[in-house]
């Protein structure tokens, strides 16, 4: 299970494993006050596509593909099967900085990482299967 959360908002038990998504601190924030279990700054958008972006709504299709395409080369692609994996297992959430909650990395990485896990966990199901069915 994935969830999001603005760094703003108090963080909880049922946040699960917390990973800050943003290139850059966010401001007003001291590292001491974040519970984060991670920060990964790999899986953030590059600073040229944000740039680009800039939070316009109108941007928001292209942004989400341009940023698929970033997120589909490594270190990214890595750390992003590793969120589909803690995702897969548990609850893990994306905590990021942007007043747009609608429109904002974290949305769009949510829909990457829950996509992977699910695709994980159908080829776990086929592999227990397969596994069931030759013994």
């Amino acid at each position: 299970m994935v969830k999001l959360k603005r760094v703003y908002d108090p963080a909880a038990r049922s946040d699960g494993y917390r990973v800050l998504v943003e290139r850059l601190w966010p401001r007003g924030i001291r590292k001491e006050n974040l519970a984060a279990d991670e920060w990964l700054k790999e899986v953030a958008p590059s600073t040229e596509l944000r740039k680009w972006f800039s939070h316009d709504p109108a941007r928001w299709s292209d942004f989400r593909q341009r940023y698929h395409r970033e997120l589909s080369k490594n270190p990214a692609h890595a750390r992003l099967l590793e969120l589909a994996h803690r995702a897969a297992e548990g609850t893990v959430t994306l905590v990021f900085s942007s007043h747009d909650v609608e429109h904002n990395n974290a949305v769009a990485l949510k829909d990457e990482v829950e996509h992977r896990a699910h695709r994980m966990a159908k080829s776990a199901s086929r592999s227990v299967r397969r596994q069931a069915h030759h013994s």
